[in-house]
């Protein structure tokens, strides 16, 4: 049993649920977001609550019960309040600076690397300061990650890219004798 997907999701009074077959469209004051499920799981909306069960009881549809649970309350929330996440750029040369629809950053190659924002987010850079936001929970949290996999923060000196509140461990470095 899913702790995630018996619980009832709560529909807030601006947003708007639709279901059409396996597509559930939610618009709300920030954007519309779709998505497709599987029969596996059977989705009902009613007077402002939205109630999952799974149609049998088989191991996959039990995985997917608490899974589309989450996602239904990221599409919620994500319509009414954005998703954001900021990144930190630490090092001497380390850079990121916007290009029209791209993001080009400077991490220390012998090349530059150049990122299109995908449709949807919105990036703001001040200093080192990274800033991605959006209605789409995944959406934000992938492109985050595909710049802070460019350049992770190494342990020594702390250079890199890191989340904003992400603690790197710090190692001690080579002792003179």
């Amino acid at each position: 049993m899913s702790r995630i997907g018996k619980k009832p999701i709560i529909i807030p009074k601006d947003t708007e649920v639709k279901k059409e077959g396996g597509l559930i469209t939610i618009k709300g004051p920030k954007g519309e977001l779709s998505r497709m499920f599987r029969p596996e799981i059977d989705i009902k909306i009613n007077d402002g609550v939205i109630i999952l069960e799974a149609t049998n009881n088989s191991k996959f549809a039990q995985s997917l019960w608490g899974t589309y649970g989450s996602h239904l309350s990221n599409m919620i929330s994500g319509v009414n309040n954005l998703f954001e996440k900021k990144l930190i750029i630490e090092g001497v040369g380390y850079k990121a600076e916007m290009a029209s629809d791209k993001i080009v950053c400077s991490f220390g190659f012998s090349h530059k690397i150049e990122l299109d924002i995908p449709k949807g987010l919105t990036v703001d850079m001040k200093k080192n300061v990274v800033s991605i936001s959006g209605i789409d929970k995944e959406i934000v949290g992938g492109f985050a990650a595909k710049i802070r996999s460019y350049k992770k923060p190494e342990p020594y000196k702390g250079k890199g890219v890191r989340y904003e509140n992400e603690f790197v461990r710090r190692k001690e470095g080579k002792k003179s004798t």
